[in-house]
């Protein structure tokens, strides 16, 4: 256990509440004698002779198709050795967790209690029936080898030892990206692997698979190189004896390219790392304490990549990279098995992710460290969203490809979609915001240009195929910032304007002297808040067509900023401005309105928050069923403060609107199927997806309530009137918050709307 480790404070987090890390929660209602007897007898008979019929139905009918047992002896328990199988029920249990945690897969821990393969492999082939996948862990060499190999003969699901193959794939993925960042070769360099048990194994075996040619790799036990002239050598470490004179791991080491090191602590002494090849890699990955500590590395080999199992030290091998993605994309497909292409392909997906722009969700999650490709970082974090898209998928192709998958994925595009909303239920409206937004690029404004955030938000707008960026600024404070960014100043579709020194700032001053001249504002005032002001500089420029959109707020108030935008741009004809929050769960999505403009809606401004909220929900895939709540259920109890909606009612009843709408409601009636079905006369077939809020006070608190315990995530509050699109964002926002805001933004752009005409922006 690492020494800054409290054993009392790892002892309370499992036994507060609730003891151990899991709990089983039923997906069915179970409220009623009907929901009972659905559930179980005498409902459940027709499931039970269906699967008879149809083994395959099994996935249809039951949780098989999703979930993982998670199976140990306790015979190799982390770095404690034979602790028994019962000890190691804390470590099974973890793992479970983070089955559910990163890929939504639920899994279930099995701890036998026998230290012979043979029972153990009964014992799981009798039940192997019961499971999508199997998940072999911290079972000792060379029994894991033999029971693996074994089960996955025996049973017609994916069994996978991550010990050996988890670690594998992820110290691949690193070493991938280290030979590129050195300009090696898989089939050109040499490497020491330290430590011959189920995981040094499986390391050796899919380099091999991958290129590396055998003979380049030097394998070592406790008693030194594992060569041909050994006789103590079991059948797994004979596969990798080779021809050579040297015998100890520091004759190995000397010129060595490559060193992965799993074994034990101070395993690599500094002179063994003084011998290695210009650049070396050293992948020190004994767990709590490496085989070497990095500083220690670094004193004699500053010009080394290196990457260890723990999380304080740049490029862990986190087995959680691996495991539950490749599991996630062996279910979707029903794969049969866990076979080499679908390792190799967990293992090429994992390494490219790293190439990538690391988002800020990550980086907030490593204390805001900034990550970038490099020696660095050569393996995506655990916290990066973009694992569960990237690995599944792979895995799945290649499940498929090989003829293993009896499910193959059919479509792409949509199993993308499904498996962001797996974890993330944002994710999937994103996606297809993202997808439009990108199939018609818009010209986004960043009024505040001379921010960090601002810029790589920029960049990354530009990068993403979204559009061209025009960043508000001094050129020379923009220019200084991209520079600390590391982001290329010439960047194609990169524009940065001066408010003060800009060309059509006269045109400009025009047009909001044309707006503002019979409401007290002199000509000078207009040029003035034209040259000094970014957002309204930011909004004359959409408000003549010479950008498509912008986003603003990272540095000033939310209200300065509206009344500011306010006095540009006009509310769109037959519409009103209000703020729009979305509150996205794992089961719904709400509209909650108005979040942030008008303090006390008259009726009138109800009954029209109420269709252009649903309209905005149709644009982003919903069917709209609105609620104009209150205190009250239809007059019940009559109290003053309810008129207002009252007549709301009356005037979406005149105006023949094609959505569903009652009111007024209380939250619970209009979110609840079963109190909703206490008022029968009820125009909302279903609960209530829009809840339209009678003042702005209860508005703001419910949708920022959500935001806090509601368990799930709130978006906006999102502008929705304005005759050109703007949105405000929170001054807290990071990079991918503004992303966001600026792609509803550019999703509200109207191509045929487009009446001013348009000037070259310069």
């Amino acid at each position: 256990m690492p020494k800054s480790s409290q054993p009392i404070d790892a002892l309370n987090f499992h036994s507060k509440g609730k003891p151990g890390k899991l709990e089983i929660a039923p997906t069915k209602p179970l409220t009623t004698a009907r929901d009972l007897s659905l559930a179980y007898s005498p409902g459940v008979a027709v499931p039970c002779l269906e699967i008879e019929k149809n083994p395959s139905s099994a996935y249809d009918y039951t949780a098989k198709g999703n979930m993982v047992a998670v199976i140990s002896n306790g015979t190799a328990v982390l770095g404690l050795g034979n602790i028994g199988a019962l000890a190691s029920k804390p470590v099974m249990e973890g793992k479970a967790v983070l089955f559910k945690r990163f890929a939504d897969i639920d899994g279930i821990d099995l701890e036998v209690n026998t230290q012979d393969a043979d029972e153990f492999i009964n014992s799981v082939k009798f039940l192997g029936k019961s499971w999508g996948g199997i998940n072999l862990e911290d079972i000792k060499a060379p029994e894991c080898f033999i029971i693996e190999e074994k089960l996955s003969e025996l049973l017609d699901i994916p069994v996978f030892h991550d010990d050996q193959h988890g670690t594998a794939i992820i110290a691949a993925a690193g070493l991938i990206n280290a030979l590129d960042i050195t300009n090696r070769k898989i089939d050109n360099f040499t490497m020491v692997v330290n430590g011959a048990g189920a995981a040094g194994i499986a390391c050796a075996e899919l380099l091999n698979a991958m290129g590396m040619p055998k003979k380049n790799i030097i394998m070592c036990d406790t008693k030194g190189i594992i060569h041909r002239e050994r006789t103590d050598l079991n059948q797994w470490k004979s596969a990798h004896a080779i021809t050579t004179k040297k015998r100890s791991l520091a004759e190995a080491l000397d010129g060595a390219d490559v060193a992965f090191g799993l074994s034990v602590k101070g395993a690599f002494t500094k002179d063994m790392m003084q011998k290695m090849a210009p650049n070396p890699i050293v992948f020190a990955m004994a767990n709590p304490d490496p085989e070497i500590m990095p500083e220690e590395l670094k004193e004699v080999r500053p010009d080394a990549i290196i990457a260890t199992g723990r999380s304080d030290y740049p490029n862990q091998v986190n087995n959680v990279l691996g495991f539950p993605f490749i599991f996630r994309g062996a279910l979707d497909a029903r794969a049969s098995r866990i076979n080499m292409e679908m390792k190799i392909a967990a293992t090429n997906a994992l390494a490219q992710l790293a190439r990538q722009d690391v988002p800020d969700e990550v980086a907030a999650a490593y204390s805001g460290a900034e990550l970038h490709y490099g020696p660095q970082y050569i393996i995506p974090t655990p916290f990066d969203p973009r694992l569960i898209t990237t690995i599944p998928p792979a895995v799945a192709k290649a499940a498929a490809d090989t003829g293993v998958a009896q499910k193959p994925i059919k479509d792409d595009l949509k199993y993308h979609r499904e498996l962001a909303m797996r974890l993330d239920q944002t994710a999937s409206m994103i996606q297809m915001i993202s997808s439009r937004v990108k199939d018609n690029p818009k010209k986004m404004v960043f009024a505040e240009g001379e921010e960090e955030r601002i810029i790589r938000a920029a960049y990354q707008w530009n990068k993403s195929g979204y559009g061209d960026s025009i960043l508000i600024g001094r050129k020379s404070r923009v220019l200084e910032a991209i520079k600390n960014l590391g982001l290329d100043p010439n960047q194609k579709g990169i524009e940065i304007l001066n408010a003060k020194i800009s060309k059509h700032n006269d045109h400009y001053a025009d047009f909001l002297y044309s707006k503002l001249q019979r409401s007290g504002f002199l000509k000078r005032d207009c040029i003035r808040l034209i040259n000094q002001d970014r957002n309204s500089f930011a909004a004359c420029i959409i408000a003549t067509g010479d950008a498509d959109a912008m986003v603003t707020g990272t540095t000033r108030n939310y209200y300065a900023s509206l009344k500011d935008i306010k006095r540009v741009l006009a509310i769109e004809k037959d519409k009103i401005l209000f703020g729009l929050s979305i509150m996205i769960t794992r089961t719904r999505t709400l509209f909650i309105a108005d979040s942030t403009v008008i303090h006390t809606p008259t009726s009138e401004q109800l009954a029209d928050i109420a269709v252009q909220a649903a309209n905005e929900a149709k644009a982003l895939g919903h069917t709209p069923r609105v609620a104009l709540l209150s205190f009250a259920n239809f007059g019940n109890p009559t109290m003053n403060g309810t008129e207002r909606i009252h007549e709301a009612i009356e005037i979406l009843n005149k105006r023949k609107v094609d959505f569903e709408y009652d009111g007024e409601m209380s939250a619970d009636v209009a979110l609840n199927k079963e109190l909703l079905e206490l008022y029968p006369f009820s125009r909302l077939s279903e609960p209530a997806n829009i809840l339209i809020m009678p003042g702005l006070h209860s508005a703001n608190i419910a949708a920022k309530l959500l935001g806090q315990v509601g368990g799930g995530e709130v978006l906006g509050p999102l502008l929705t009137g304005f005759c050109k699109p703007v949105q405000i964002m929170p001054m807290g926002a990071n990079v991918s918050e503004i992303l966001n805001y600026a792609m509803f933004a550019a999703h509200e752009v109207k191509d045929n709307n487009q009446k001013v005409k348009k000037t070259k922006v310069g």
